[in-house]
């Protein structure tokens, strides 16, 4: 037989096989830059969130009736060192987000750093002194269990393109 004329069934048999996108041997440091920049997510967005709260309630109530009021008002909102730590903190979690996304799915990266709210609940009671009531942490329980639920899934079900 001529090595240049193969059937179909010859040449699919020599084709190179593809390994499917789980087996690949980037697949574990994939994983792990995927749950680690999850885990940054989960942590600065909280953290920012907590640290505008916190130099805004240094700052206090804001009232303005005025241009002047109102220059006066935002000097002292970027005068104050938690609302500047709050700004690195949410654009650490921004550009976090960003490159997750660019190795995940999003129906994967988007409930999984829903475990944020369990860190919000936590950095409420523990650094605003905020009530939680049981409720409210039924609720986070059940945002857990669906963190947990994704988080066994692949995070990547799609090719690059």
């Amino acid at each position: 037989m001529n090595s240049s004329k193969l059937t179909l069934d010859e040449q699919d048999e020599l084709a190179p096989v593809s390994a499917p996108p789980d087996m690949t041997p980037n697949h574990s440091r994939l994983h792990f830059k995927t749950y680690f920049l999850i885990l940054l997510v989960i942590t600065f967005s909280p953290l920012g969130n907590v640290l505008l709260s916190t130099g805004m309630k240094e700052v206090g109530p804001m009232t303005f009736h005025s241009a002047s009021e109102l220059f006066h008002v935002l000097v002292q909102v970027f005068a104050t060192p938690a609302i500047w730590l709050g700004i690195a903190s949410l654009l650490a979690y921004f550009i976090s987000y960003m490159l997750v996304l660019s190795w995940a799915d999003y129906s994967y990266v988007q409930p999984a750093t829903a475990m944020g709210y369990v860190i919000v609940a936590l950095m409420g009671h523990f650094f605003l002194h905020e009530m939680v009531t049981p409720l409210r942490w039924i609720g986070i329980a059940i945002i857990f269990l669906g963190v947990v639920t994704v988080g066994h899934t692949p995070p990547r079900t799609t090719e690059h393109r």
